[in-house]
């Protein structure tokens, strides 16, 4: 009876955690480059088996028994987290600083404070020293700069025009000069891929030589690639948890006032 009272708790925990998880892509929902993220359910039972041959005692023994409740084995649990790179849709803008990536695995670099980052948001700016910057102010780098930081200076008063491969050129009157590359890379595993703040991503310092800059027509000028996010599906995904979190909530109520209750009154009986 309490064990059931347990697999009630360890599935409204799991409901909240997955709300938690939708929640943040509804919020996203608006963010140039955003990608949802998703969970996987299963159970403890799938843990102890990709796990158990790490447990400091070997299967199939009375102390190893401990591990593994077979009562318990069936409790929801959240077992892994993703990330859906699909491409979300664009969105023509019409801003020369505004740049979508048509190929799900490219990044454009910035230069944060804490070092070289990874992006897919191109809604570029222009900062108070004339470098090319995302909104956040962080510099964008050129292709060749990534290993010293080196940014893109703008030239002041001039237009800007980028090629599908990055190249730029800026353009006074009926002069064009080369003005340098966007850098863009691509991954050997995007699963390897972490989100920090501002919309970024940080990969692996130990295996950076996995990143590949790219000179492939893969950058759209005057476009933006909106979230991946589906407002339709993650409402529904919502509703979906809300309901089961309600649904464990009664289950609860029942263990705690109806079973227990019940269970009392009888052992009192009997004493």
């Amino acid at each position: 009876m309490t064990n059931g009272y347990y697999a009630a708790t360890g599935g409204m925990v799991t409901e909240f955690n997955r709300l938690d998880q939708i929640s943040n892509n509804l919020a996203n929902l608006n963010t140039a480059g955003f990608k949802r993220d998703d969970v996987i359910v299963g159970d403890f039972l799938r843990l102890y088996q990709n796990y158990r041959d790490k447990l400091p005692l070997p299967d199939q023994t009375r102390q190893a028994a401990k591990y593994l409740n077979r009562n318990l084995d069936r409790v929801p649990i959240i077992v892994e987290r993703y990330t859906d790179y699909s491409l979300g849709p664009m969105q023509k803008t019409d801003n020369e600083l505004d740049f979508a990536l048509s190929d799900p695995n490219a990044y454009f670099v910035v230069q944060t404070p804490q070092g070289i980052a990874f992006t897919r948001d191109g809604s570029f700016t222009i900062d108070a020293q004339g470098f090319l910057s995302t909104k956040e102010g962080y510099h964008v780098l050129s292709r060749g700069g990534i290993e010293n930081g080196a940014g893109i200076q703008m030239l002041p008063g001039a237009s800007v025009s980028v090629a599908p491969n990055g190249d730029m050129f800026f353009r006074q009157g009926n002069e064009e000069v080369p003005g340098g590359a966007l850098a863009v890379v691509a991954f050997q595993s995007q699963k390897l891929l972490k989100k920090i703040g501002d919309n970024l991503y940080t990969y692996p310092q130990d295996k950076m030589q996995e990143r590949t800059e790219l000179n492939a027509p893969v950058v759209r000028q005057h476009f933006l690639e909106k979230s991946n996010v589906n407002a339709v599906i993650e409402m529904t995904r919502l509703i979906e948890a809300n309901r089961l979190v309600d649904m464990y909530s009664k289950v609860l109520r029942t263990h705690m006032d109806d079973m227990h209750a019940e269970a009392i009154s009888k052992l009192a009986a009997r004493v």
